[in-house]
């Protein structure tokens, strides 16, 4: 089982964070503590898109942050990430596993489908991401997953839980408690200008 970096894993939005700032804000939130910082850009040419996770996985790595691509294990292979994060309609954790080596980081989301993630530990996933755990600002529409999943999870799986959805630094300590070892998120540090101090702020809370 892979040992996960323990600081805050962010997640990137392209209708939170200018183009412009893209980068800068990667840097800021590895350079505060982000251990783990999710690329998730699909609005992009290809072009554009190998540029940014280019400059992102630079900026990412200068600090000790892992960079990982969202559903592209082709993107993350081009580009020398440290992973991928697959959904439920991208490709296989075997078919990720062939394409990116046995150091790479894949984790799954699995939602609140204990089943789901028993089947994908078992073909190699790294880490299973749980939720949305709260009312999203970023996915409104996302349903609930009650924090009991994580009890479950627990005694069902080995790998490191991620839980995902509407976090802010007030209720992350709920979702510790319940039995996560990392929360993911994503308007909670990048919607505003303080990306760097959100970070520290999530970091905080985490016991």
């Amino acid at each position: 089982m892979k040992k996960l970096p323990s600081g805050l894993y962010v997640i990137t939005d392209e209708k939170l964070m200018r183009r412009r700032d893209f980068v800068r804000k990667v840097a800021e939130a590895a350079a505060a503590g982000a251990g783990i910082i999710q690329l998730r850009e699909k609005a992009s040419s290809l072009r554009d898109r190998l540029a940014l996770a280019r400059a992102a996985v630079r900026a990412a790595h200068a600090h000790g942050a892992k960079l990982v691509i969202n559903d592209d294990p082709e993107l993350a292979a081009l580009i020398g990430a440290d992973g991928v994060h697959l959904g439920r309609d991208d490709a296989s954790v075997e078919e990720a596993r062939a394409l990116l080596g046995r150091r790479a980081i894949i984790g799954v989301s699995c939602y609140g489908d204990i089943d789901l993630a028993v089947r994908v530990q078992k073909a190699g996933a790294d880490y299973i991401s749980f939720g949305a755990c709260f009312k999203s600002p970023t996915k409104p529409r996302e349903a609930l997953v009650p924090l009991s999943v994580f009890a479950e999870a627990r005694r069902r799986l080995q790998v490191p839980l991620v839980a995902i959805g509407g976090i802010t630094p007030e209720n992350a300590p709920l979702v510790y408690a319940a039995g996560a070892d990392l929360v993911s998120v994503v308007s909670s540090v990048f919607a505003g200008n303080k990306t760097g101090q959100s970070v520290k702020q999530f970091n905080r809370r985490k016991k």
